[in-house]
């Protein structure tokens, strides 16, 4: 959103030797952008989701890599990560694969897909109400 301050001052003097009064005129603009509040809500949107996304993110790679859970990182990742995996847990038969350490969460890829759908799914609704410019459209 761009708002735009026209000023302008005229100042006439008293006329000149040859009979014209002199006239001297001043323009001053001043332009200030800002993104609209559509705009800020997709950031924040873009944000938020990107924050959990990189958290399951993280989970994926410490269970592949079988971190020590004792470790207070890794276990703060892995309880927050949780909240954001919950809800897509027993949507398969198996929820994770397991191979000498190391654990394949499935249920954790599955919810990397899933909030990032729904993340698209939230920036779609918040374009319906951007409003663009017309060098935007053009």
């Amino acid at each position: 959103m761009a708002i735009d301050q026209v000023d302008q001052t005229v100042v006439t003097q008293e006329p000149t030797a040859t009979g014209q009064p002199a006239v001297q005129t001043e323009h001053r603009r001043v332009t200030r952008t800002d993104p609209g509040a559509a705009e800020t809500a997709r950031r924040i949107a873009v944000l938020v989701f990107g924050l959990i996304q990189i958290v399951i993110g993280a989970r994926i790679v410490l269970l592949l890599l079988d971190a020590r859970e004792a470790n207070v990182l890794v276990s703060a990742v892995l309880g927050i990560s949780q909240l954001f995996v919950a809800p897509f847990e027993g949507m398969l038969r198996t929820d994770s694969l397991h191979a000498a350490g190391s654990v394949l969460d499935i249920t954790a890829i599955v919810a990397l897909v899933g909030w990032t759908i729904l993340e698209l799914i939230v920036l779609w609704i918040i374009g319906i109400f951007r409003r663009r410019s017309a060098a935007e459209i053009a």
